[in-house]
């Protein structure tokens, strides 16, 4: 019996540690594990940044995992200059430079960064209470976590909650993590640090 509860506990302790573990979704070296869409500018500069900047053609941009997430928690940090207006979508999709899915935002100060957005849809979900916008630090690196269960999405932006928000749609979605560049050009934002953690 002893013996039977230990393999028990075994199982589950490495099941829980499987489920914990945290996977690094950049490298600091290259966009392995990433796909481009769209001909704005992806790559990583001299200091392990992943830097994302709009082209010549000044349109929508994105990159993607090649991976699909469901239930996860991401970590990463940015930092925004000039336009700054970007976001990390969760479970989506992209066709050509068209994506379906939902955009936690990513935008200067009076922005809303935080709120959920979804694309070619039913445009904004939810937006963050306006005091909390002071946690956003423009031109300086924020730290963002977003929870993604069931069909919850929670947002915080240097530790603090940005929005808590239920969606029917948002828990049947399908697809990976992508990162934005907004269209009309302008735009330039640092990222690193991007860690998953599937729930």
């Amino acid at each position: 019996m002893k013996k039977i509860f230990l393999v028990a506990l075994l199982a589950v302790t490495v099941q829980f540690a499987f489920a914990q573990k945290k996977e690094k979704l950049f490298n600091g070296k290259d966009l392995s594990g990433w796909k481009v869409y769209g001909t704005e500018k992806w790559y990583v500069d001299s200091n392990g940044l992943l830097v994302s900047e709009s082209g010549p053609d000044k349109g929508y941009g994105y990159l993607g995992t090649t991976a699909d997430y469901v239930d996860f928690e991401v970590e990463l940090e940015f930092k925004q200059e000039a336009n700054g207006n970007s976001g990390v979508f969760i479970r989506s999709t992209v066709d050509g430079t068209k994506v379906s899915g939902w955009q936690v935002e990513v935008a200067p100060p009076g922005n809303d960064t935080g709120g959920i957005y979804e694309s070619y849809g039913r445009g904004w979900l939810i937006k963050p209470d306006p005091e909390k916008d002071k946690a956003l630090k423009f031109g300086e690196w924020n730290k963002m976590k977003i929870v993604v269960k069931g069909d919850r999405v929670t947002s915080y932006v240097n530790g603090v909650e940005m929005v808590n928000y239920a969606d029917e749609k948002i828990g049947a979605g399908k697809g990976g993590v992508l990162l934005q560049i907004h269209d009309g050009g302008g735009i330039k934002v640092y990222w690193r640090n991007i860690v998953l953690k599937k729930l």
